[in-house]
């Protein structure tokens, strides 16, 4: 709502008109309500991916809505037509350029609902979301706007006096179009200075991409963490929970905290001294801590108050995923044939982890000290006995493991009724050895006369990965560490150790799927390339305007990385997301200049003359719409309570990004439109792009067609036809 707010009062500053604003705040609302049906349509619902998706496409519906009024209002005060007519010809001129600008939109997003993995469960929502509103813009910009501004714009006086200054929105806007006048002229003299600066600009991405932390998630308040605590091996359950009480109990006392819940053996294998105690604190508005300081507090001051019991701590955010303290954000698993061998690598990796900055909470899943009785069966004595090896595992198995006997049904549920020894004769050596073992020379036998008891210690559980032994190596990062970076490192590391070929390391939960986000980004990048590629040299018929529309597109990329670094957020699902926001938003600035700039060379003016007049004429609504999208993105920015982590990340991309490379691509991209132009005239560009024409051909007829109506679809059939105007008014 705010958001919406913000990109009215845009278009009331610039074109100091309450009708024209109430036009373009108009598409608003009727944007968006019209999606609902769209989703609905599809099965989606109104959900946390799907309102972000609402709040971040805001500032987009309106740009088409806002490019339209205003070439209608610039054709009512500069070319004095009349309201009707100005709607009519101020529509078709822009049409072009305002299908292919949201044609490209939608190139963008759709890739997004087929990504795979975790990513592509929200990326799926989030994309049809964007597109449906998108599209929905394009039907109000060539429909709903025109008319209203027919019927409620006021023409221009046939006495009025006013400067060409008021007609820009007052001196302010005057002088600002004077000085970009000024600049792109020289610009276009310098071609070379513009074209050095553009490369140096984009090569800055290399080292600002190192540099920028890279992580799965962004970090995020959520107003409550847990710590997962396990005590050592042989501690029973009521001794675990009355450990995990007192722990609890000086955990509510920080500040901040509402209430904690213990539980014990809530993992799926009932782990007996594994114990969780989640934390709930109170809402972030109404207190002065961050989690991230109570969860410090809690790793630096309460669990060392047991160290003496040689507790296994983690202390975090609630996983989303996996269930109490899983999907950890470093998370490596090695498997292999010997477990000697496993546990030499569980012990040097644990070492490898604690020297790394920013890494806490570092555990493997290979735990020993778990009391345990070893059972060797004495061969030669057995045999002697007339016991067999497999008679005296069967026997250990049935009175210590336990047998099913029978069923037991009731109420129409079926109960196994499991037949073991008594837990007196279990755990006692003296009875386990008194059990009876059969012999075929003497029908019975004491378990002690063929076996050898011996007490020890061993691993609670033996975990396997892929049907091998495997032990896993998990860890969490402190706010601010590099999830990308520490993995890169501990991967290196493992493989020094010098395992033979019959071991493997690989990265599992959080950590595979941090690699696996990032290769779906990049198949969504690449993606939308091509199709808007091919959309735009279908609009402009030629190969060669897209490829300066699409430059564009990596000048924002360091300025996008620039406002990560400089906000010390990091590189995560929701900053790409934000990347991927900003490509589509950037390049319609490239379209309305190029896209005119064809039209006034169409009409007999000479090239660069064209490309100032047209990135003059454009500089308004490339403010306007620039200036309403961050206007929009302003209220996820400085928001605040659970969620903000995730819109600050998103937004700060897209405010930072766009802001700071306005200035650039507004110069850049008449450069080079020039410069590919001259190329153009180069025949053996011509010679090396025949073989394609074809192709182009085909694909501009159905894009121009669709344009085209869209275009006309103001005119009424019971309205006079509009007579063509000539020279300027063309």
């Amino acid at each position: 709502m705010v958001g919406s707010l913000l990109a009215a009062v845009v278009v009331l500053l610039f074109l100091r008109d309450v009708r024209a604003t109430i036009i373009a705040a108009i598409a608003i609302p009727t944007s968006l309500i019209s999606t609902f049906t769209f989703m609905n349509a599809v099965g989606l619902t109104l959900n946390i991916v799907t309102l972000l998706a609402l709040a971040l496409v805001v500032g987009i519906v309106i740009d088409d809505a806002i490019v339209v009024l205003e070439n209608i209002y610039r054709f009512i005060r500069e070319k004095k037509m009349p309201p009707f007519q100005a709607a009519i010809e101020a529509t078709r001129e822009v049409g072009g350029a305002v299908t292919s600008t949201t044609m490209s939109l939608i190139a963008v997003f759709l890739p997004l609902a087929f990504m795979g993995g975790i990513v592509g469960r929200f990326m799926r929502s989030f994309g049809y979301t964007m597109s449906f509103a998108i599209a929905v813009s394009l039907l109000v910009s060539f429909t709903l706007t025109p008319m209203l501004s027919s019927r409620w714009l006021k023409g221009s006086r046939s006495g009025s006096t006013s400067s060409g200054g008021e007609a820009r929105s007052g001196r302010i806007y005057m002088a600002l179009e004077n000085a970009y006048r000024w600049l792109l002229q020289r610009a276009l003299r310098r071609r070379w200075v513009v074209a050095v600066l553009s490369l140096v600009v984009l090569f800055t991405a290399v080292p600002l991409g190192i540099a920028v932390n890279k992580n799965f998630f962004p970090d995020e308040d959520e107003s409550q963490f847990e710590a997962v605590v396990r005590a050592p091996e042989g501690w029973s359950l009521p001794t675990t929970e009355q450990l995990a009480n007192q722990m609890s109990t000086e955990i509510r006392r920080l500040p901040g905290v509402d209430y904690t819940m213990v539980s014990v053996a809530d993992d799926p294998l009932r782990t007996p001294n594994r114990a969780t105690i989640y934390a709930h604190m109170v809402d972030l508005d109404k207190r002065t801590v961050s989690q991230a300081t109570v969860v410090d507090r809690v790793r630096s001051e309460i669990l060392p108050r047991y160290s003496y019991l040689g507790l296994q701590t983690q202390v975090g955010p609630v996983s989303a995923f996996g269930g109490s303290g899983g999907f950890q954000p470093v998370d490596y698993v090695v498997s292999g044939p010997d477990l000697a061998v496993l546990a030499r690598v569980a012990e040097q990796g644990q070492a490898i982890l604690r020297k790394m900055p920013g890494v806490v909470d570092v555990r493997s899943s290979l735990i020993t000290g778990k009391p345990q009785l070893g059972i060797t069966v004495d061969r030669a004595r057995a045999a002697d006995l007339g016991v067999s090896v497999a008679n005296a595992a069967g026997a250990l198995n049935a009175l210590v493991a336990g047998q099913k006997a029978s069923t037991y049904a009731e109420q129409g549920q079926q109960y196994d009724i499991v037949v073991r020894a008594d837990a007196a004769y279990r755990d006692d050596i003296a009875a386990l050895s008194q059990l009876q073992v059969g012999s075929t020379t003497l029908g019975v036998v004491p378990l002690e006369q063929v076996v050898q008891i011996k007490r020890g210690v061993g691993p609670s559980t033996i975990d396997h990965y892929n049907g091998r032994r495997r032990v896993e190596l998990t860890a969490n990062l402190l706010p601010g560490a590099s999830q990308s970076t520490i993995l890169t490192q501990l991967d290196r590391e493992i493989h020094r150790l010098g395992l033979s070929a019959d071991y493997t390391a690989a990265f599992v939960g959080q950590a595979a799927e941090q690699g696996r986000q990032g290769q779906a980004f990049m198949t969504a990048f690449g993606l939308s390339f091509v199709f808007m590629y091919l959309i735009l040299a279908a609009q402009f018929e030629s190969w060669l305007h897209p490829v300066t529309i699409l430059l564009s597109l990596p000048l924002t990329v360091p300025f996008a990385l620039l406002s990560i670094l400089f906000l010390r957020d990091s590189l995560n699902i929701l900053s790409q997301l934000g990347i991927l926001v900003l490509f589509g938003v950037v390049k319609k600035n490239a379209i309305l200049q190029i896209d005119h700039a064809n039209q006034l060379r169409a009409a007999g003016m000479k090239r660069d003359d064209a490309i100032v007049a047209a990135s003059r004429d454009r500089l308004r609504p490339i403010l306007m719409t620039t200036i309403a999208f961050v206007a929009g993105m302003i209220p996820l920015a400085i928001s605040s309570g659970v969620g903000s982590g995730t819109n600050r990340s998103i937004s700060s991309v897209v405010i930072g990004g766009q802001t700071l490379s306005l200035i650039l691509t507004l110069v850049a991209i008449p450069v080079f439109y020039s410069l590919f132009d001259d190329l153009a005239k180069v025949r053996v560009l011509g010679r090396v792009l025949a073989p394609f024409q074809a192709v182009r051909v085909r694909l501009t007829g159905s894009l121009r067609g669709i344009s085209r109506r869209a275009a006309a679809a103001p005119v009424s059939a019971d309205e006079p036809q509009p007579v063509m105007a000539t020279g300027e008014g063309k």
